[in-house]
């Protein structure tokens, strides 16, 4: 029994559809609800290289104390991660999946042995690569990673002095 061409192309073309509507009727029957964020190991490790190389001159010299800082900074991070909408989450969660991810974190990052090891002077070049990036997308990255290290790191009453911050106000009796 000879299989001819057009008998072959006819049979992919009809599994394909066969194939994208299981996916269709899978998706509309099975949607997924948004879970909540989880600062996993991976993403702490990455959230440990970053937050050091966007707080490069606000952390305390104290090798003891800039390692507490920065661990009290990565725990704001997930705190505020925490507090924003479930769809919010989600994207943060895929962005951190992302960096977590050895080829990704590889091709977009340059950041090759894993983050506990990354070197500081490449976590700020990729930093500043995604800061100015011609795709929207990582400039968005960039901000949201940005933005939640400064946001988690100033929320703390610690570190108010340095700009001159002299906390809420509080009220009269």
């Amino acid at each position: 029994m000879e299989t001819k061409r057009r008998s072959f192309l006819k049979a992919g073309a009809l599994g394909a559809l066969v194939l994208a509507a299981g996916g269709g009727i899978y998706r509309a029957v099975h949607t997924p609800q948004p879970q909540r964020f989880v600062l996993d190991g991976e993403a702490r490790a990455a959230l440990g290289a970053i937050v050091p190389a966007v707080l490069a001159g606000a952390l305390p010299a104290d090798p003891a104390a800039r390692s507490a800082a920065v661990a009290s900074t990565v725990d704001g991070v997930h705190k505020a991660i925490s507090n924003l909408p479930l769809a919010v989450q989600k994207e943060v969660q895929d962005l951190f999946g992302l960096l977590a991810l050895a080829p990704a974190r590889r091709l977009l990052t340059g950041v090759s042995n894993g983050w506990e090891q990354a070197d500081p002077q490449q976590v700020s070049a990729f930093l500043q690569d995604w800061r100015l990036h011609r795709f929207a997308l990582l400039r968005t990255a960039y901000s949201a990673l940005h933005d939640l290290a400064l946001g988690a790191w100033y929320a703390q009453p610690a570190s108010w002095a340095a700009i001159g911050y002299p906390g809420p106000m509080k009220e009269l009796s």
